[in-house]
């Protein structure tokens, strides 16, 4: 049981480390594109954006890798060889969060 537990849990914290990468990746290049039409001017290189990538990865996957499992898992049905790793909720979640920080950062 304790086997599974831990399954489920590295399962759901490379959920959350991808959907985490891909807001912090759109949410950059969108800056960068933003910035780039509005001003003519870039506000990160392709350098400076390749160490905001390494500093975020490092970051996020030692934040999610040392996250324990919870009960709470154990009550979820178990997920098919088939169902997509990215899931419906976390494309809305990704929408959602890269317009609330566009909107944000105008304001």
């Amino acid at each position: 049981m304790l086997v599974v537990r831990w399954g489920r849990s590295v399962y759901e914290n490379i959920q959350k480390f991808i959907q985490f990468q891909l807001i912090v990746n759109a949410v950059a290049l969108v800056i960068n594109v933003v910035a780039a039409v509005s001003s003519g001017d870039v506000p990160l290189n392709a350098v400076q954006l390749l160490w905001v990538n390494l500093i975020m990865d490092t970051l996020g996957s030692l934040a999610l890798a040392t996250e324990p499992p919870t009960d709470h898992l154990m009550h979820r049905p178990p997920v098919g060889r088939r169902e997509p790793l990215i899931t419906n909720i976390i494309w809305r979640n990704l929408l959602i969060q890269v317009y609330i920080i566009i909107i944000g950062k105008q304001v």
